[in-house]
């Protein structure tokens, strides 16, 4: 058993994503041997990022300005909106640099398992962000049963909107595999999102 003070920080670095116990003792295992002024500085660096850091108004980004850089940006297409669940997403595809317009983040999935329903996560706000100009809205949800479920609910509320395109990203097959390897849910998507060559 390790002592009190240092259980308390392996069972905090467990309250991280996808961090089991092991790593969670490399973890801080690793603290106790970093020097002082390091874990100073890493802890002041964690409080600061609470400080600053915030949701853009308009898009649901993180940002420390007033608005994101993104939005902030007259040469970026405001009247194409990418919609994605989380920040780490815009940052996925801006590392592309081939989108062009701009991004809406839901912080979220529709989760009837989990409760989560249309108005927990940052919905409404994109109904009230499309105007005349808005040309197209690219739902860019995870390919998982959540991101499915809020893809489906966004798709059939934008239906009212006439002159506006609504897209998905298309999903399949992985650059360089295999079709025995893919699960029937990929290789479906494969299908239905095929190209004419």
């Amino acid at each position: 058993m390790y002592p009190s003070s240092l259980e308390k920080l392996i069972e905090l670095f467990r309250s991280l994503p996808s961090v089991g116990r092991k790593t969670a003792e490399r973890y801080a295992m690793a603290v106790l041997e970093m020097p002082e002024e390091n874990v100073e500085a890493f802890s002041r660096q964690m409080m600061d990022v609470l400080r600053k850091i915030r949701k853009c108004p308009v898009c649901g980004n993180i940002t420390e300005s007033e608005k994101c850089e993104i939005c902030s940006d007259e040469n970026r297409d405001h009247t194409v909106i990418c919609v994605v669940q989380q920040p780490r997403d815009v940052m996925a595809l801006e590392r592309l640099g081939q989108f062009k317009g701009v991004y809406h983040v839901l912080h979220g999935a529709i989760s009837t398992v989990k409760g989560v329903l249309p108005e927990d996560i940052n919905i409404e706000s994109l109904f009230s962000r499309i105007d005349d100009n808005t040309k197209e809205i690219i739902i860019a949800t995870n390919s998982t049963l959540e991101g499915d479920t809020t893809a489906l609910y966004l798709t059939k509320r934008l239906r009212s909107y006439e002159n506006i395109t609504v897209t998905r990203l298309a999903s399949g097959l992985p650059s360089g595999g295999n079709l025995d390897y893919a699960d029937d849910v990929t290789l479906m998507r494969a299908f239905q999102g095929r190209i004419r060559q």
